[in-house]
């Protein structure tokens, strides 16, 4: 609380400022009066579209003196502030202890006569069953087996006699009920477009695209279903673009859009034709390959 008794000293000024003008500081030599802090821009220009009538008269805007730079300034001189040693601001009576101050009453403590304490926890009577409380996300989490106890040769006998036994058995059940994983296709003429769709053709392109940068006719043979589909795909656009400019002339006529639309279809027939038949000679070459490998490797070995 505010000391009552205390009083403010006679010296004290409220009124004195934190601040005064610094007595000893000394104007500089180069200190420029007359030049003023800023001036008006020597590049600007007035605006072709300024009208003085309805924008008033034009003033160039104003920017730093460089003079002000090259010396300690410019204009009316004053004198820095400094911190004022008689500033003490407002005065306050210092705080003392409250004589009369006692706090939140509480009622005092005292010895419980219920308290027990157990000074053999580890003790049990006679246990009937263990309950788990667990937080889980899983199924089918079992418990069995438990052992409660002092001894770690009872716990090693207890487990050589049940969980040494029963793992064995689980471990069996488990990889018989385990499902199969399904063995990816080792080349991709072992590929089935029912199988995946999107890998079958994806591997297919691969294939396709790394033959045909060493050998072309190799990639047409070896992989007939992309040479065919690329086929298909330009014939079908030279023909748009046939029926396109065709449509330019004028309006095509229905018996003309039928026979465009035969010869496509006639087209992409022939294509496919083509890549069964090259897809033929490639499968007897690649087999063949393998019998002379195979051939090969039996002669070395013997």
């Amino acid at each position: 609380m505010p000391d009552p008794d205390a009083k403010k000293p006679d010296d004290w000024d409220e009124d004195a400022p934190y601040e005064i003008p610094d007595e000893d500081a000394i104007k500089p030599d180069d200190w420029l009066d007359d030049e003023p802090t800023t001036i008006p821009d020597p590049e600007a220009e007035k605006p072709e579209d300024w009208d003085d009538e309805e924008d008033g008269d034009w003033m160039a805007p104003r920017v730093p003196n460089p003079k002000c730079s090259e010396a300690s300034g410019c204009g009316k001189w004053e004198r820095p502030m400094m911190r004022n040693p008689e500033h003490k601001g407002k005065w306050n009576a210092p705080y003392i202890d409250n004589p009369a101050y006692k706090g939140v009453w509480k009622p005092r403590k005292i010895a419980n006569p219920k308290y027990y304490e157990d000074k053999t926890p580890s003790n049990f009577e006679p246990l009937g069953a263990i309950g788990f409380e667990l937080w889980t996300m899983q199924n089918d989490i079992l418990f069995d087996n438990i052992y409660i106890g002092h001894s770690v040769e009872d716990a090693n006998t207890l487990k050589a006699e049940t969980y040494d036994l029963k793992i064995v058995a689980e471990k069996a059940e488990e990889d018989a009920t385990k499902p199969k994983v399904e063995e990816k296709p080792k080349s991709p003429s072992d590929l089935k477009f029912m199988d995946d769709p999107i890998f079958y053709i994806k591997e297919k392109v691969e294939l396709f695209i790394a033959i045909a940068k060493n050998d072309p006719i190799n990639a047409i043979k070896f992989v007939p279903e992309v040479a065919g589909a690329i086929g298909a795909i330009i014939v079908l656009f030279i023909t748009l673009i046939f029926v396109a400019l065709g449509g330019i002339g004028g309006t095509p006529s229905k018996q003309d859009a039928k026979d465009a639309a035969k010869k496509v279809a006639d087209k992409v027939a022939e294509s496919k034709d083509k890549a069964a038949d090259a897809a033929t000679t490639g499968a007897e070459k690649s087999k063949e390959e393998v019998q002379k490998r195979t051939t090969r490797s039996s002669d070395k070995s013997s």
